[in-house]
């Protein structure tokens, strides 16, 4: 009685395009010939059309966050990568020693290669990678799993922080010892200095993604009106969440060409928060418990006090600057008014050392600083 391997490969491949791509590749394991067939590498004809099959963005319509595109796509490859992440992300108990850091790096690539808004209204190219991502994330404790987890590597913390600061907020950020773990962290006086620019960058100037995710954390629970109580909260879509991670791209425009590739001229909102700087100073005075960690437990009482603002700023390009790392990413120098004050605000936007944009400035009153 004839078998699979009696038929013509392109029967065959029809065959296989309705199945899973995971039951096609245990059908790789079946025999030798059928292993010939699908893992050719010269042939990626069914490893595309089996990825396309899937809820994802088509790879050959994305770009990077910076607005490059894909040149040479491994379709089998970037399948199974893809499959092994939701293998492993629908049953944690599946995941090999070390694998955690390959889903990571997954999901990073789902999120930050995605196919680009043509304009900041564009409901028309809403990325599917990142539905999904929101669909598989939300809800569970994945984030904190790694965050609370000691044994997590360094390259693992940063990752997850990355991840989280782009999706978004979850279950365990509205509770009040996620607050309180976040703020110690923003207003621990020790986590800025010259080194690292007094922000979120490490000494080699690389993002300190665990820095910028607690920053992302305070300032997200003064935009999202939500409690530890609100029990059936899976998902908050709002102005720092996921779905505003996806680049804007007019048709036709080529970053590499633009002095102004961050976009920097025209109209934003910046908004900030702080806390009293009595407690502030309270706080930093405090001794450091035996893991180094200050006395937080002035960030649980009833009466500590936050402020946030949103301002209207209208920034204008000044200059740019040749930066030698970065030949086609000039730094931008740029100038702002505040609407409505006589606020003011100077400031350059560049790349950093790994790669990610980095916008720094000052603001006061005619020019003269009073923030940072």
């Amino acid at each position: 009685m004839a078998g699979l391997t009696a038929l013509p490969n392109e029967v065959l491949e029809h065959i296989l395009l309705h199945l899973d791509p995971i039951d096609v590749a245990q059908i790789s394991q079946c025999c030798q010939l059928l292993r010939l067939i699908l893992c050719d590498p010269k042939d990626q004809l069914l490893w595309r059309e089996l990825y396309l099959t899937l809820p994802l963005d088509d790879p050959r319509d994305c770009v990077s966050t910076q607005g490059a595109r894909r040149h040479d796509i491994d379709w089998r490859t970037i399948l199974q990568r893809f499959i092994r992440a939701r293998t492993v992300l629908y049953n944690s108990s599946l995941s090999r020693p070390g694998e955690r850091l390959t889903t990571l790096h997954t999901l990073l690539e789902l999120v930050t290669w995605v196919p680009p808004l043509t304009h900041i209204d564009d409901l028309e190219n809403i990325s599917l990678n990142l539905a999904w991502v929101v669909a598989t994330l939300r809800g569970t404790s994945f984030f904190e799993d790694i965050e609370l987890d000691s044994s997590a590597t360094e390259e693992e913390r940063q990752l997850c922080a990355r991840l989280h600061t782009y999706f978004g907020l979850t279950v365990q950020d509205l509770t009040r010892h996620g607050r309180v773990r976040s703020r110690a962290f923003v207003y621990d006086m020790r986590n800025y200095s010259p080194e690292n620019l007094y922000g979120p960058l490490n000494a080699t100037g690389d993002v300190n993604w665990v820095h910028v995710q607690a920053i992302h954390h305070v300032v997200s629970m003064h935009i999202v009106d939500l409690q530890e109580e609100d029990t059936t909260f899976q998902f908050a879509i709002f102005p720092m969440s996921i779905q505003t991670t996806q680049i804007v791209l007019p048709p036709g425009t080529n970053l590499d060409d633009e002095e102004d590739w961050a976009g920097v001229s025209g109209s934003w909102k910046v908004s900030f928060c702080f806390c009293d700087h009595r407690e502030l100073l309270r706080y930093n005075e405090t001794e450091p418990d035996a893991d180094g960690n200050l006395d937080k437990s002035i960030f649980e009482e009833a009466d500590f006090g936050e402020v946030y603002r949103t301002l209207n700023v209208t920034l204008k390009k000044v200059s740019c600057t040749p930066d030698p790392r970065n030949p086609k990413r000039p730094a931008i120098r740029f100038v702002g008014e505040m609407a409505d004050t006589t606020s003011t605000m100077t400031g350059t936007v560049q790349m950093t050392a790994d790669g990610h944009v980095q916008w720094q400035f000052i603001s006061g009153e005619q020019f003269q600083a009073v923030w940072s």
